[in-house]
């Protein structure tokens, strides 16, 4: 048998780790130009860590400053996703999308008006993509942080359509607590529904941010309460809860870690069939805290 050689210039992905990060890097706190951020979306060196990264995320208020920016780019080669505020933005968003060329659809995240009224949700983002002429495509619909997420929960558990929760922001009320986040995750496993996060998972490991002193989620805590879920609803496991959220408080790097490591592959790709990513607006910085931490390989790692 011959002995495979590790490519010098790319990252060892685990198939678990496949994908994780969506490419938010226009959005806050990093807020790159949309020219900048696709160029180092595009740029070859991106090809060393591309099996890491998911869609280019861009907003619906900024396509016709992507249009020419993805003119010279071959067809059908920027996988991007789309960003828009209500479900009856949607339609026009995919169909303004589509029409450039290059793109490749992943699908788009869809926010809620206050009005919107949870039951009536799947049929109108069915319409959208009616409207569009999309036969199928991931939708993530962003659950509000009130009263109204069993509902809309309840809704998209009977659709086609996945949730988005929010785990952070530009203010510390924007960051959900750790008993929030966990009923989040047990509402949206209970339901046998993906999901994924956005906003605030800028490190692996649960922590204090340095210059403005918030409560920030890890994104591996975030890994590992979904797998604790998974493995206690169906037993309805005693405590659950409070496990889920003790994994969102760890702060222990090593022991995240050494955690992650140990599950079996089947196991940690099960978690993916829940957790789908995350987006963030720096994709090499949770990609060299998993190389820190032995998570992943760097390139010309035997």
């Amino acid at each position: 048998m011959t002995e495979r050689v590790p490519d010098p210039h790319r990252y060892r992905i685990p198939p678990h780790l496949e994908r994780l990060c969506d490419d938010a890097a226009i959005f806050p706190p990093g807020n790159a130009p949309l020219d900048v951020a696709l160029a180092a979306h595009v740029d070859g060196s991106w090809s060393a860590y591309r099996r890491f990264l998911g869609p280019f995320i861009v907003s619906v208020d900024r396509l016709d400053e992507l249009e020419p920016l993805t003119a010279d780019l071959p067809p059908h080669s920027l996988w991007f996703a789309v960003t828009v505020p209500t479900p009856e933005a949607l339609g026009d968003a995919l169909s303004r999308s589509l029409a450039m060329p290059a793109i490749r659809l992943a699908g788009a995240e869809v926010a809620l008006a206050a009005d919107t009224t949870p039951r009536h949700l799947p049929r109108h983002l069915a319409g959208a993509l009616v409207e569009a002429g999309v036969s199928s495509t991931e939708i993530y619909v962003e659950v509000p942080r009130d009263d109204r997420r069993d509902d809309v929960l309840d809704a998209l558990a009977d659709s086609e359509f996945d949730a988005k929760f929010r785990t952070g922001g530009m203010r510390a009320d924007l960051y959900p607590g750790e008993e929030e986040l966990a009923d989040a995750i047990l509402g949206a496993v209970r339901r046998h529904l993906p999901f994924k996060a956005t906003a605030g998972l800028h490190h692996a490991i649960r922590n204090t941010d340095a210059e403005n002193g918030f409560e920030q989620h890890g994104f591996l805590n975030l890994f590992l309460a979904v797998d604790a879920a998974r493995q206690g609803v169906d037993s309805e496991e005693n405590g659950l809860r409070d496990q889920l959220v003790a994994t969102l408080a760890d702060r222990d790097r090593d022991a995240v870690a050494e955690r992650v490591a140990a599950l079996e592959p089947s196991r940690a790709m099960a978690v993916r069939a829940s957790f789908t990513s995350f987006g963030c607006c720096g994709v090499r910085e949770p990609l060299d805290e998993l190389t820190a931490l032995g998570l992943i390989d760097p390139p010309g790692a035997s």
